[in-house]
């Protein structure tokens, strides 16, 4: 096909244009379309960031960007943003709508716009809310405003990970275990700016030996919110680090880790339970140069087992993460935490430079990042589209993300959990693993227990324990007064039974015949004073509050199924229709699991629902 000849106007156009003509054009490509930046916001933003290299800041790292703005002026002033969108050559569009996705950022507008002093968080997901987050939300307003303290701005928040302290507030950055009025109001009083409202830093040192728990609960520590926890120093004195410098100084054989990782069992620990050491292999056998991506955005309600292992022990996460990428021969590890654990951020940035200074072997590239304040980027995908610095919005599948996940490249993807557990199966070899377990399950499962228990906390139990097993060996029992009457064994998704079934053993693939599955293995206890509806109802809010809003079944699906459930009796063959078809064509698990507390309200707990 023959080339469309240049109209004889453009063509006349082109040869009369004069070098100012095209040096023109060339500046007016160059700006921002629309509003153009402030010589004053261009000036603040380059006394945060600094001067950007010639071809700009990187693309990827808008998100964390977009945090130190936040950080130091409390709020997201629309001339930064203008001002950050020409630093970075991004359309000013591209940079408002990352950072109108996630709730952590707030973005105002104006020259007299100006951030509180300091902002209140009070957790409102299951567990808090069982606790008593209502009522200190409801009293919080007037207090604060009788003790001079109006211009703190109260907040109701999904789960923040500490649902064993509940009811939990968070000053700022410092969270408030076992909140009360009088609790936070005096937190407030010690910290009462954004400056020193930070989570305090652990200062105790322990040896902290994971496996010699197995079969007990994790110790709470007094520290309450700041537990001790293992340096390098210490780590490395009780062997740390000796089987990772010996893969990667090729004294240790790959292949033989790899097949101590398949004989483990040991199974993604985030909640899809994918084989590990299948996963390793897959990304293993496709092309070079291959990533690696750790989920550490621990958002489900009730799930705080992440946050316990890593506030006391980063360098033995840290241990497996680099026997994962030396196995695997990936080029480069990004790390993504959740914004909500402040503390266990300054700890793991701690622990990478000191690993960075006294390095036990050679070490891939590793970068930390941050997340933002979306349950959606537990997903893997959406995970990886936030470390991009992009909407954390999940992509559709094929392909998956071990033939072409970050930037692009095949990509290793793992949960905290799962990484935390290979020195351990490689040292101590894959039947010791597999050797616990009941019911005819094998296995260690950290269970995040909260609700209605005497000791609620991360039990370290055998795959396939019962919930009634869980309560009476490792929590203490129910607290006084209270009966078992429900349960959820896997987080807001993972579905509710009645304590009829509590004789069910809790694993992978265990559930499914009921209606549940055991995800990242939380299991919230309900008593006869509560009811199951009301749990149903506060985690469809939640589905509600954290859709990504890509897809309409899950956007309008879950805000419609919200409405519909808190009609004193059920339309039950609409919620049928609307969980079938957000069950059906949901792009992601989000939307898919929705439905499953209808599905076992409906199922089990009718009667309080019905006329």
């Amino acid at each position: 096909m023959q080339p469309s000849p240049v109209p004889p106007a453009v063509a006349s156009v082109a040869t009369l244009a004069t070098s100012d003509d095209l040096r023109a054009s060339l500046r007016r490509a160059s700006q921002l379309k629309g509003r153009q930046p402030e010589g004053a916001a261009m000036a603040e933003l380059t006394a945060l960031l600094g001067d950007p290299p010639a071809e700009g800041f990187r693309r990827d790292l808008l998100i964390e960007h977009l945090h130190r703005l936040n950080d130091h002026f409390g709020v997201l002033h629309d001339r930064h943003l203008v001002a950050l969108a020409k630093q970075m050559h991004l359309p000013m569009a591209e940079v408002y709508e990352v950072a109108s996705f996630y709730h952590h950022f707030e973005i105002v507008r104006g020259d007299q716009a100006q951030a509180p002093r300091l902002v209140l968080r009070v957790c409102d997901s299951l567990s808090c809310g069982m606790a008593g987050a209502r009522a200190l939300l409801a009293a919080l307003p007037e207090r604060l405003r009788t003790a001079g303290q109006g211009d703190v701005q109260v907040q109701a928040v999904p789960c923040v990970g500490r649902c064993e302290q509940a009811p939990v507030a968070v000053v700022h950055q410092c969270p408030v275990p076992h909140a009360t009025v009088e609790g936070v109001l005096e937190t407030i009083d010690w910290k009462p700016d954004r400056s020193v409202a930070i989570h305090p830093y652990a200062q105790g040192v322990l040896h902290f030996d994971v496996a010699a728990l197995a079969g007990h609960s994790v110790p709470a520590q007094p520290e309450g919110i700041s537990p001790a926890h293992a340096d390098l120093a210490t780590y490395r004195a009780h062997g740390g680090y000796q089987t990772a410098a010996a893969l990667v100084n090729g004294e240790m054989d790959a292949e033989a880790v790899l097949a101590a990782m398949e004989d483990s069992g040991l199974r993604g620990l985030g909640g899809a339970g994918f084989p590990a050491g299948r996963k390793w292999r897959i990304v293993r056998d496709q092309p070079a140069p291959r990533l690696m991506a750790v989920n550490i955005d621990e958002g489900e309600p009730g799930t705080f087992k992440d946050r316990t292992y890593l506030e006391r022990d980063p360098h033995r996460f840290l241990e497996g993460v680099l026997i994962a990428a030396q196995v695997v021969g990936t080029e480069a590890i990004y790390i993504y935490l959740r914004d909500e654990y402040h503390g266990c951020r300054a700890l793991l940035q701690a622990a990478l430079d000191d690993l960075r200074t006294q390095p036990p072997c050679p070490l891939p590239h590793i970068e930390l990042r941050r997340g933002a304040g979306a349950y959606i980027c537990g997903e893997e995908s959406a995970m990886i589209e936030s470390i991009e610095g992009k909407r954390g919005e999940p992509r559709m599948r094929p392909p998956y993300i071990a033939q072409v996940g970050l930037f692009g490249r095949p990509t290793l993807e793992h949960n905290f959990e799962t990484l935390y557990w290979v020195r351990d199966i490689v040292e101590r070899g894959p039947d010791w693993f597999a050797s616990f377990g009941r019911h005819g399950r094998k296995g260690l499962r950290s269970f995040s227990v909260s609700g209605r228990v005497k000791h609620p906390g991360v039990k370290l139990a055998p795959a396939g324990i019962t919930v009634q097993e869980l309560i009476d060996e490792y929590s203490g029992g129910m607290l006084d007064g209270h009966e078992l009457y429900a349960y959820l064994p896997g987080g807001a998704s993972g579905g509710i039974l009645p304590a009829s079934l509590n004789h069910i053993p809790l694993d992978f693939d265990t559930l499914q015949p009921y209606g549940c599955f055991i995800g990242s293995a939380a299991v919230i206890v309900l008593s006869q004073h509560d009811r199951a509806r009301d749990a149903a109802l506060n985690v469809m809010r939640f589905f509600e509050h954290e859709s990504c809003g890509q897809c309409t079944p899950c956007r309008v699906g879950t805000a419609k199924a919200a409405q519909l459930m808190q009609a004193p009796q059920w339309d039950e063959e609409l919620l049928d229709d609307l969980a079938q078809v957000m069950g059906d064509a949901s792009i992601c698990g989000l939307g898919q699991a929705a439905p499953n507390p209808i599905r076992c309200i409906q199922r089990y707990f009718a009667h309080e629902v019905q006329a």
